[in-house]
């Protein structure tokens, strides 16, 4: 792994990604997640793979979730760089204006919360 793809995320990312992470990479994908939603709390976490403020959020994130003993919902990742109509089609639907990193927490087929960069938190979920 060179410099730059220790710095700024390469091909390791993705064999690095944490098993409580579902992945959003279709369509279909964000349905069944939205669809979960009416039966319990789920986020999306929105991932620009090649911002160095968003992989720093991000390990952030999972560094506070794994040392917390709750997990209230259910967490999906979207690399945004890949599948950026479905980040499109995210903030069009709930009416979000995108940013990166960012959190949305869905319940009942609605944005009930969502934070970006530093305010991306566990607490959050709750």
């Amino acid at each position: 792994m060179s410099f730059f793809d220790k710095i700024f995320g390469g091909k390791e990312e993705q064999s690095q990604q944490k098993s409580f992470w579902k992945k959003i990479q279709s369509e279909e994908d964000l349905a069944a997640a939205i669809e979960k939603s009416h039966t319990e709390r789920i986020a999306i976490f929105k991932h620009s793979t090649s911002c160095f403020i968003s992989k720093t959020v991000l390990r952030n994130f999972e560094k506070e979730l794994e040392n917390s003993d709750q997990q209230t919902a259910d967490l999906y990742y979207l690399d945004l760089l890949a599948y950026r109509p479905i980040s499109n089609k995210i903030a069009e639907e709930f009416g979000i204006r995108h940013e990166s990193p960012q959190l949305i927490v869905i319940e009942n087929g609605k944005a009930v919360k969502n934070a970006s960069h530093q305010d991306i938190s566990i607490s959050q979920l709750a």
